[in-house]
């Protein structure tokens, strides 16, 4: 059950613009944002941000920068944003099949080199403490770029702002994150936990 219920989307008519770029990433206005419009600027705020970091015109892909969540937010245990992330991903043009075999991102031949570093690189750097060192950065520099490892790590950061927020807010799952949720990441012992009602 969540420690406070989101509002209805048309609580603040000027959050409108703000709530499409969500719309647009997942197909629905998350309840973490129905929660957060109490203090609209808040929501504004986030929007541009996630805006900057999830640039269309960046030079990493979309839907790999929704997986980069997926294991920043299993990092720390977000069950709501490990579910959210998985399905952007796949709007974002990630296949099902390479969803599916995420437990496996570091044998399995649907992940590149460069994929399995920079999500190892994710899970560093979403641990507290932070475990991002010198010769995980020099493998990160055998296949990304100075300007690409600023993208992700930005992507990283989006995350732990979400991260705590749901964590905190006990955020209520929607339908097609649970959905994920149940069919990619229960084998690895994801429930749902405290975002389920």
């Amino acid at each position: 059950m969540p420690h406070m219920e989101p509002l209805p989307a048309n609580h603040t008519p000027e959050l409108a613009e703000d709530f499409a770029v969500f719309e647009r990433i997942l197909g629905f206005v998350p309840n973490s944002l129905l929660t957060m419009q109490r203090r609209p600027k808040m929501v504004q705020g986030f929007a541009e941000l996630t805006k900057g970091v999830m640039a269309p015109d960046g030079e990493v892909d979309l839907g790999f920068k929704r997986m980069l969540a997926h294991f920043a937010s299993r990092a720390v245990g977000c069950q709501y944003c490990e579910a959210h992330s998985l399905v952007a991903a796949k709007i974002h043009g990630i296949s099902q099949e390479k969803l599916d075999s995420i437990w496996e991102f570091q044998t399995n031949p649907l992940y590149t080199d460069a994929e399995r570093v920079a999500l190892e690189y994710a899970l560093a750097a979403g641990s507290v403490p932070n475990a991002v060192d010198a010769p995980l950065m020099e493998r990160m520099r055998q296949h990304w770029s100075d300007d690409q490892i600023v993208e992700i790590l930005g992507v990283v950061s989006l995350y732990g702002f979400l991260n705590r927020w749901n964590d905190s807010m006990a955020t209520q799952l929607e339908d097609s994150p649970t959905a994920m949720g149940d069919r990619v990441l229960a084998s690895g012992g994801w429930t749902g936990g405290k975002h389920r009602s």
